[in-house]
Parts: structure tokens; sequence; C-alpha cells
């Protein structure tokens, strides 16, 4: 099965809408549901509750990157190529 560009870009579009609805979702919980989180997370992994917000940060961070350079950008480079 070929796989066109046509088809490419429709793919990433919709995996580039569906993981940014994810990372929305991911910081507006950790936004609103701060305390709870935490004490959730120190608890199941053993952390210190003062890390937890720390990696939380990375995590979004790590996770935005990702999005844009195997999400969004390969979008955008076949939208403006095609």
């Amino acid at each position: 099965m070929d796989i066109t560009i046509a088809q490419l870009t429709v793919f990433l579009g919709w995996a580039s809408l569906i993981n940014i609805g994810l990372l929305l979702f991911s910081t507006l919980m950790v936004v609103l549901c701060r305390d709870w989180a935490v004490g959730i997370h120190s608890k199941m992994f053993n952390l210190d509750p003062a890390t937890v917000p720390k990696m939380y940060f990375e995590y979004l961070g790590q996770y935005k990157v990702l999005v844009l350079v195997f999400n969004v950008v390969p979008y955008i480079a076949l939208r403006v190529i095609g």
C-alpha cells in the first residue's frame, strides 16, 4: 500500500491536532489540579513533592518540542509544497 502526499498531509494534520489537544489538556490539568496531582504522583513514585512540579514542567516542554518537530513542522512543510 502506497501512501500519497495528500494522505500523509491529512494524517499529520490530525496527529498534530490530537497531540496539541493532549498537550493543552495536560497543561490545564497540571495548572488546575497541581496539589492533587503532586500528592498522587509523589506517593506513587516515592518522589519529593517539591521536585514534582519541575518534572511536570520538563515533561510538558519535551512533549511540546516533540509535537512541533514530528507533527506540526512536517505538516506545514507538506502544506507548503502541496
